[in-house]
């Protein structure tokens, strides 16, 4: 298997090469690439390497080239049907977020065991976790989002595994076990936040102690 990082640095590579593209930019170097994401540039071309990209010394590379080549390498190719569990406010805010579907990944359903959030006539539809398994297999979902209670997270989990899911992104506050045919991706927005508030408040202690040495 492929180093993770690199995996999440192709991600980061992408993003970045579209944004040089509204900025006029038809051809970037690896020097380019490395200011945009924060890595050198030597570590660029590695990630590169690794999966058979190659550019031109003189003339870099060309950024719709290597947008298609990284976005083949990512899956992006071709749409990606996925499914929500959870309609609660995470859940309610990803069926929003317009960004999946710009990025080639299409919200098919999202599944909710509360039957007051139950709405079929949705432009997402949200329908009841009852019906999660035979959704999955019907329309051969591949890739879920676990957005319920720690509670109930891993019973999803194993759920969705049960019924052919091969990759998870878990925003429920707990590490799920998952067999190693099926990818699970971790989020949890509170530890995050707790690491943003901690180093934040870690920066203007130090800014207040150069000002006392001063």
């Amino acid at each position: 298997m492929k180093n993770k990082n690199s995996v999440i640095r192709l991600s980061r590579y992408k993003n970045a090469l579209r944004r040089l593209k509204t900025m006029g930019f038809a051809r970037i170097f690896s020097d380019n690439l490395a200011d945009a994401i924060g890595v050198t540039p030597s570590q660029v071309r590695k990630d590169f390497s690794i999966f058979g990209i190659s550019g031109n010394k003189r003339g870099g590379y060309q950024i719709d080239e290597l947008i298609e080549h990284l976005n083949n390498i990512l899956g992006k190719n071709t749409i990606k049907h996925a499914i929500i569990v959870g309609a609660g406010n995470i859940g309610a805010a990803l069926a929003k977020y317009d960004g999946f579907e710009k990025d080639g990944i299409k919200i098919d359903a999202v599944f909710e065991a509360d039957p007051l959030k139950v709405s079929s006539q949705a432009v997402i539809p949200v329908l009841h976790a009852d019906q999660m398994i035979e959704f999955i297999q019907t329309n051969d979902i591949r890739i879920g989002i676990i957005a319920v209670p720690e509670s109930s997270a891993q019973q999803v989990l194993d759920l969705m595994v049960l019924s052919g899911v091969k990759g998870v992104l878990n925003f429920a506050p707990i590490r799920l076990r998952a067999p190693k045919e099926c990818v699970v991706n971790n989020v949890n927005l509170v530890l995050e936040l707790e690491n943003v508030i901690y180093f934040s408040n870690l920066l203007e202690k130090e800014a207040q102690e150069a000002e006392i040495n001063i």
